[in-house]
């Protein structure tokens, strides 16, 4: 089969995804083969290949925003019929018996595995993937509108929930990317007035087509204090101008798995109760929750579309901040 194989880190303007044929998984007990039509492309993809995560898998597949059907299943795996489309995002499996899965907080759990990290990822003809850890795909999404709501789309959607953020409320968004602006969809939707700071301008446009009451610059003070804010950018230089914006008692809310140095700031900034948390990968729940919101909504993903075989692209043109909205690989093509 085709696939996209990263076999060192390197920086993406260096080209390192090796388009390349390699053997076709084959379903163990309880997992199911997915042929692959789309695969979203995410800046943790950008984060895995570049090695601003340490290599968990050499070398590996990329990519874990995959849509496609059911071509085989394993022993035991009955939860999909064969031709049904289906989902695989980043959490690839959990231990089940950690602390943390006993718990229900399974995106925290002690022993996980993640698509295109620790295993094989979309950037391919086919993956497999537990059946217990794949999703349903809403039939009004196309693949290509599908692809981004698995890790852009179920991302937002969880910091949104940790912002605490109520209808009627202000939101911050510090960087407008894949994941915001599918994220600012889901807070108009709960009646929640959004301000937008990023430093491209084609994506302050996008915020206020969006619905964005406000946009500018990545470190312009918005014209009201915030009651949350989200930071999508992996710039940790944002942090200081996100807390000068909030609000007593506002929450703080690191959308990003990877963020640069976060320099000192005064203490002033964070008096006052305001709170800073991270968002650490997703549960199950997290998906499902989302994609009957997204179908409800319904949201509607802005995508430039690439070949397979240019998926190094696709990531240049997304360090460069060159895609409004979400890119994607077609795969099936």
């Amino acid at each position: 089969m085709k696939a996209c194989m990263l076999r060192s880190p390197a920086a993406i303007e260096t080209n390192p995804l090796e388009c390349t044929e390699v053997p076709m998984p084959q379903p163990k007990s309880g997992e199911v083969l997915v042929r692959v039509r789309a695969c979203g492309v995410c800046r943790t993809d950008l984060h895995v290949i570049e090695g601003e995560l340490p290599p968990r898998k050499s070398p590996v597949i990329p990519g874990h925003q995959v849509v496609g059907v059911i071509e085989k299943r394993g022993e035991g795996a009955q939860r999909f019929a064969a031709g049904a489309r289906v989902g695989v995002a980043w959490l690839y499996r959990t231990d089940g018996t950690c602390e943390y899965c006993r718990s229900g907080a399974e995106n925290l759990c002690d022993n996980p595995g993640f698509t295109g990290y620790s295993v094989d990822g979309g950037y391919a003809d086919y993956i497999v993937a537990p059946e217990d850890f794949v999703y349903t795909i809403p039939e009004s999404f196309p693949d290509e509108q599908a692809a981004p709501l698995l890790c852009a789309g179920i991302i937002g959607f969880r910091s949104l929930r940790l912002s605490g953020t109520k209808a009627g409320g202000r939101l911050g968004f510090y960087g407008f990317g894949a994941a915001a602006h599918v994220a600012i969809q889901v807070a108009r939707h709960w009646g929640i007035e959004v301000y937008a700071s990023t430093r491209d301008a084609r994506h302050q446009k996008l915020a206020m087509e969006l619905g964005a009451v406000w946009a500018g610059g990545t470190l312009d003070e918005p014209p009201k204090k915030l009651d949350a804010a989200i930071v999508f950018a992996p710039a940790g230089e944002i942090i200081p101008a996100a807390l000068k914006a909030l609000k007593k008692g506002g929450v703080l809310v690191l959308g990003g798995i990877h963020m640069s140095p976060i320099p000192s700031f005064s203490y002033d900034l964070l008096y006052q109760e305001r709170m800073i948390r991270s968002v650490a990968n997703n549960t199950r729940k997290d998906g499902e929750d989302f994609l009957r919101v997204a179908a409800e909504i319904p949201i509607r993903t802005r995508v430039q579309i690439f070949p397979l075989h240019e998926a190094n692209r696709a990531l240049n043109a997304l360090k460069n901040d060159a895609i409004p909205g979400a890119a994607v690989l077609r795969v099936d093509e």
